[in-house]
């Protein structure tokens, strides 16, 4: 009989909810028209995206007209950080971003260096944070844009957005976060964060892969990296998805119905497994960042004498990861970790524990032990 596995990756990723499946399916089944098109079966399909579009807005307390739907986080922080600068600054410019970004606002960064653009990578503290105050001081006359991100993936600290808003709006410089690992986990709301651009994912809360959206709130500038025809109002060619973008609002309204008790009820299970560990665990166990700063369902912890991998091989119920999902195939030790302090030792050792809407009490008692368990094993090899 198979083993019941224990998935605790929810920030790698999320399964699609049942009622996004379903709202997927009957756009399939009954909204298959081009959506571009006049015609009757056309403006069901049509009706169903702004349907979509409306419930994501909601989500955010964005306008509906703010949304763009594309491909994902990874397309929506190329969009914002890649076609900025070529079309405000023709030959110089000065981007702000954090050492701690995804590689999909890192890497860009890097292009714009290629490019003849300045940059400016924001170190963080211990835990993870941006100070506003660094931010202050790395602005130029010329810096045209700062991203900074919502929540970090590795470490699910929360950055003080708001903070850092107040200070782009004083000096008239475009704001971008990426709010991927945010959404669906806690609350987010564009007027209060007070940002120029917000990037959605949206299989990081129960609806499919392939589909996204880019917030862009009304008046700022917005330059499309592809050219064709004239969806999303002319800011994003290319024929809608319309069963993922009828997921995609599906599971942004699950999210704003289930979101308020939802952080509660698995804020309270990361810290019930955070303590069984600590009390099963026959190592030293550290939490890497302050769980008050943190996502309600992220555990980013290392485990002394303990290599990372070593101990989720020997695990047999657990699924998680070392860190984030977008390089756990290169064996270098994450920039985030090393961001925040850690030594390769202490980053070898680290495991990334994410819950959600399906992790149950049961599920961490068990994850507990399981992992209990995998550092004897591994204790036993490695001394």
């Amino acid at each position: 009989m198979p083993v019941r596995k224990i998935y605790l990756d929810y920030n790698a990723t999320t399964p699609v909810s049942s009622k996004a499946k379903e709202a997927a399916l009957i756009a399939m089944q009954e909204a298959w028209a081009n959506p571009g098109c006049g015609h009757e079966a056309g403006q069901k399909a049509k009706e169903l995206v702004e349907d979509a579009r409306g419930k994501l807005a909601s989500l955010i307390g964005a306008k509906s007209k703010e949304i763009v739907f594309l491909s994902g986080g990874t397309e929506a922080n190329n969009t914002v950080v890649l076609s900025i600068f070529p079309n405000l600054r023709q030959t110089r410019g000065h981007f702000i971003t954090s050492q701690i970004e995804h590689p999909s606002v890192l890497n860009p960064a890097i292009r714009l260096l290629e490019m003849g653009f300045d940059c400016t990578f924001l170190r963080v503290d211990k835990n993870g944070v941006v100070d506003p105050d660094d931010v202050k001081k790395a602005i130029r006359p010329d810096t045209c844009l700062i991203s900074i991100m919502l929540s970090n993936n590795e470490l699910g600290t929360i950055e003080p957005i708001e903070e850092i808003s107040r200070i782009t709006r004083e000096r008239g410089i475009l704001f971008h976060t990426d709010a991927s690992q945010a959404i669906g986990k806690i609350q987010v709301d564009v007027n209060h964060l007070g940002v120029d651009y917000l990037t959605i994912a949206g299989h990081k809360f129960y609806a499919p892969k392939g589909i996204g959206a880019l917030y862009v709130r009304d008046g700022a500038p917005f330059f499309s990296l592809f050219y064709g025809g004239g969806q999303e109002g002319g800011r994003r060619p290319g024929t809608e998805p319309v069963p993922l973008i009828a997921a995609l609002g599906e599971a942004a309204h699950e999210a704003r119905v289930l979101l308020p008790e939802e952080i509660r009820r698995i804020r309270a299970l990361r810290d019930t497994f955070f303590d069984l560990l600590k009390e099963k665990v026959s190592t030293d166990l550290t939490n890497n960042v302050d769980l008050n700063r943190c996502l309600p369902n992220t555990l980013s912890v290392r485990f002394k004498g303990v290599n990372g991998k070593h101990l989720l091989a020997a695990s047999k119920l657990v699924l998680a990861t070392t860190g984030a999902a977008c390089h756990a195939q290169n064996d270098s030790i994450s920039h985030v970790l090393s961001s925040i302090g850690l030594g390769v030792e202490e980053a070898k050792g680290t495991i990334r524990f994410s819950l959600g809407r399906y992790t149950t009490k049961e599920d961490v008692e068990l994850a507990a032990m399981d992992i209990a368990s995998a550092v004897v094993k591994v204790l036993s090899v490695e001394f």
